[in-house]
């Protein structure tokens, strides 16, 4: 009897857990893009609807069992995996094992992108791109360190950068005084999206460093 009732409470413990996880873990709607690779190693390409740190619901071409492992690699969040929970018309919902580091990175992404949605931020592409008069510029990564980099292009809400700095997307860093995000890598850089939209002559004097201020 008191074996029964341990079990009960060991079965039992898991479920309270996934269920205060679940509401922790609250879903953000997204529209997020990727690729996806089942056990048998096919990959096809996929589009993230919502999302949490604990979990994604996802369209795709082609549903795998219930309990397979995935692995994918979405725009902005990187690589991710986890297990088939659940399949319907043309998807799938997938619970989400990751490092806390990741989730926490994840959830960072999500916080990023529901503010964005909230304040109705335009997208870069909408803004007219130009190059500043001085393209030098400072990176600051989230270790700490400081690189010089130069600046490609500039809109008033983000910027190509040219590095070959080893950053991910989704990376928070400090571009001269401007806090920014991480988009995707480019051809010879990255792209990195700010926070809110920019004045263009505060933006130049704020995202740009004086040659003068390296030397000394």
């Amino acid at each position: 009897m008191g074996m029964d009732a341990e079990l009960a409470t060991a079965t039992q413990a898991p479920r309270t857990l996934q269920a205060l996880d679940k509401r922790r873990h609250q879903r953000v709607k997204v529209n997020i893009l990727g690729r996806y690779m089942l056990e048998d190693r096919r990959e096809y390409p996929c589009q993230v609807i919502d999302m949490s740190p604990g979990g994604m619901a996802l369209i795709a071409p082609v549903s795998g069992q219930v309990g397979e492992r995935i692995v994918a690699y979405l725009d902005q969040m990187s690589r991710v995996e986890g297990k088939i929970t659940r399949t319907f018309d043309g998807g799938f919902a997938v619970e989400l094992r990751n490092s806390v580091r990741k989730r926490d990175k994840i959830a960072s992404i999500l916080t990023w992108l529901a503010n964005k949605e909230a304040l109705d931020l335009p997208e870069d592409r909408r803004h007219d791109r130009f190059i500043p008069k001085n393209t030098l510029t400072r990176i600051k990564l989230p270790d700490g360190t400081e690189h010089t980099c130069r600046i490609s292009d500039l809109s008033l809400s983000g910027a190509a950068i040219s590095t070959d700095l080893d950053v991910e997307a989704g990376d928070a860093i400090e571009i001269g005084k401007m806090s920014a995000r991480v988009v995707r890598r480019i051809e010879g850089g990255i792209a990195v999206e700010f926070g809110e939209v920019q004045n263009r002559d505060l933006l130049e004097r704020t995202i740009t460093v004086d040659p003068k201020e390296l030397k000394s």
